[in-house]
C-alpha cells in the first residue's frame, strides 16, 4: 500500500523555484531515501510534507487520501513527523520539557512522571539521554537523540530525517538503523536524507534523486551503485577518492603545550593536550561528538577559555593569520540576516578597500564577493541574497571564501563538511587541501572517521579531552581509531608530537 503520494508539487521563493513539479510515491513500511546537492530542494519538499511550506500547485496523498497539511500540529496529527538537520529544541529547557513541549495541555504537569517516561522511552529505542539535563548544556549527539525521541513521542508512523548521521558514531549510526529497520517492519515508512551514500546503500530500499528542484530519477538500491547514485545528484562524474600530493612539511606553525581548556560550565574538557603542527601538514582529530574536540578549536582560535599551558604561534608573519571553519555555520559562522556581500567582509570590513575614513565602500565590497561567488561557485540569484535563504552547502562556501580570502598560514577547520552533499564536501575538501600545498598549516576536526583519515597527514585521537594516540594517517586503520575513540586501548603514538 502507497503511504505518501505527491503529485505535481511546486513551491518558489521569489525567482527561484526549489520544487519543480516533483512526483513520487512511498510504500508503507519502506525506507526511502531522497538525495540530492545542498539547493536540489530535497529540505524545502520535507518541510512541504510537514506543514511548515505550502506548495504553489501540486496535491499530497497520505494512504490515497487528499490532504491538504497547512501546519506543523496539522502534519503531527496526520502522523508526520520530521527530524531537522538543524535542531528545532528550546537551548534552556530540559529534555522532558522539549520532547513533551506543545504535545502536554494539562494545567498541572507531574514532571517526575514525565521523566520517567522519557527515560523509559529512550532506553526503548537504544537512545539514552538524562531526561532532567538541559538541551544547551547537551553535545550535539545527544540533542540529536532528543529530536528523535520527539518524534518517537508522538507516535508518528511517517518519519522523515533530515541527515540524522551527521552528528552520531559509527556504533549510534549502526544503533540507529536497527531501530529504523525495527520501526519499517513494524509498518512505519521512513524517509531518510543523506549525503553519505553508503549508508543510503546500506539503510534503504529505494531511492529518490533530486537535482534543481527536479526528480531525476528513482532506484531501488540494489539496482544501483555509490558512484552512480553521485553522477546523478551532481549532473557530471564525481570523483569518490581523494588525490593527495605527498605532504611537505615546513617550519613549525602552531605549538600547544600541556593544554587545559574550560567549556561554558567551568568544567575542564581539554586535558593536558601537547602537539605541534607545521606549515604543509593537516592534523586530524578524531574522536565521538563532545570529547573537547570543539574547546580545543575555540582555544586555538582565540576564543576558548584557557586554564592552563600555552598555545604558541611561531610563524615568521606577524601577526599570524588564522582561518577559522566553526563547527555551527549558522549560529557562529555566519549573520543570517546579512547579505552574502556582507559575511564576506565581516572580518575585514574596517580595512581597505572595504572601508575608507570611516566609510563602507560598497564598489569594492560588491565587487569582493562577486569574485568570491564565482571562485567558490556560491550559488545565488545575487550577492545581495541573505545567507539565511541559501542552503547549507552555499552558506558552507560563503564561511570557506571568508576564512580563506587572506591565505591564512593557520587553518582550523571544525566539521568543515558536516551535512554536505558530495559535490560540495568535493569542493570543500579539494579547497583545503590546495592550501595545504600552499603552506598552510591545518588543524581539521571531524567525527567522520573515514574522512578525517583520508584528509590527513597525521591523526590524533581525542578522548576525554586527551590525546589518548597520535598515529600516522597512512598506517592507521578504522578498527585501531575507532577502539581508541571509545577509549578501548591505551595511548600510543607512532606519529610523534612533531
Amino acid at each position: 500500500m502507497t503511504h505518501l503520494r505527491l503529485e505535481g508539487i511546486t513551491k518558489s521563493f521569489g525567482s527561484f523555484i526549489a520544487n519543480d513539479n516533483i512526483s513520487l510515491s512511498i510504500e508503507a513500511g519502506e525506507i526511502h531515501a531522497i538525495l540530492g546537492e545542498n539547493g536540489a530542494g530535497k529540505t524545502t519538499l520535507m518541510n512541504i510534507i510537514s506543514g511548515i511550506y505550502q506548495p504553489e500547485s501540486g496535491q499530497i496523498y497520505l494512504e490515497n487520501k487528499l490532504v491538504k497539511i497547512t501546519s506543523s500540529q496539522e502534519a503531527i496529527q496526520l502522523g508526520i513527523g520530521m527530524i531537522h538537520q538543524h535542531f528545532m529544541l528550546v537551548p534552556q529547557l530540559t529534555v522532558t520539557e522539549n520532547i513533551i513541549l506543545g504535545k502536554e495541555k494539562y494545567w498541572h504537569l507531574n514532571l517526575r512522571k514525565k521523566h520517567q517516561e522519557i527515560a523509559s522511552l529512550s532506553q526503548t529505542y537504544k537512545l539514552e539521554v538524562e531526561p532532567t539535563a538541559k538541551v544547551e548544556n547537551l553535545p550535539v549527539g545527544m540533542q540529536q537523540r532528543v529530536e528523535i525521541l520527539k518524534v518517537l513521542y508522538r507516535q508518528a508512523k511517517l518519519l522523515i530525517l533530515d541527515e540524522p548521521t551527521a552528528v552520531l558514531t559509527p556504533l549510534e549510526v549502526e544503533s540507529l538503523f536497527a531501530i529504523l529497520r525495527q520501526l519499517a517492519t513494524a509498518g512505519n515508512t521512513i524517509i531518510f536524507i543523506s549525503h553519505k551514500l553508503e549508508e543510503v546503500m546500506n539503510l534503504c530500499d529505494t531511492v529518490t534523486v533530486l537535482r534543481r528542484g527536479r526528480v531525476v530519477a528513482t532506484k531501488t538500491t540494489q539496482e544501483t551503485t555509490p558512484q552512480q547514485l553521485a553522477d546523478l545528484m551532481v549532473g557530471r562524474e564525481v570523483s569518490l577518492e581523494l588525490h593527495k600530493s605527498p605532504v611537505s612539511l615546513g617550519k613549525t606553525v602552531l605549538s600547544v603545550q600541556k593544554l587545559q581548556v574550560l567549556d561554558q560550565r567551568g568544567a575542564i574538557a581539554v586535558r593536558d593536550v601537547t602537539f605541534e603542527l607545521r606549515a604543509g601538514e593537516i592534523l586530524g582529530i578524531a574522536g565521538v561528538d563532545g570529547n573537547g574536540q570543539r574547546e580545543l578549536a575555540d582555544a586555538v582560535a582565540g576564543l576558548g577559555s584557557v586554564r592552563q599551558g600555552k598555545i604558541e604561534f611561531t610563524h615568521n608573519s606577524f601577526p599570524l593569520v588564522v582561518g577559522y571553519i566553526p563547527e555551527d555555520r549558522q549560529k557562529t559562522g555566519l549573520v543570517l540576516q546579512f547579505s552574502i556581500a556582507q559575511n564576506l567582509i565581516l572580518k575585514a570590513f574596517k580595512k581597505v578597500p572595504f572601508c575608507c575614513r570611516f566609510l563602507l565602500q560598497p564598489q569594492a565590497i560588491a565587487k569582493n564577493a562577486k569574485s568570491a561567488m564565482q571562485e567558490f561557485d556560491i550559488r545565488a540569484v545575487g550577492i545581495d541574497v541573505k545567507v539565511s535563504q541559501l542552503s547549507g552547502g552555499n552558506q558552507q562556501k560563503v564561511v570557506l571564501a571568508r576564512e580563506l580570502s587572506a591565505e591564512p598560514a593557520l587553518i582550523v577547520a571544525m566539521q568543515p563538511t558536516r551535512g554536505l552533499d558530495v559535490g560540495a564536501t568535493e569542493a570543500v575538501q579539494r579547497r583545503l587541501l590546495a592550501e595545504r600545498d600552499r603552506g598552510a598549516a591545518i588543524l581539521y576536526i571531524s567525527t567522520e572517521l573515514e574522512e578525517v583519515m583520508a584528509m590527513s597527514d597525521r591523526i590524533a585521537v581525542m578522548y576525554r579531552g586527551e590525546f589518548v594516540g597520535v598515529l600516522d594517517a597512512q598506517r592507521a586503520t578504522v578498527e585501531e581509531i575507532g577502539l581508541l575513540m571509545g577509549g578501548g586501548i591505551t595511548r600510543r603514538s607512532d606519529a610523534g608530537t612533531r
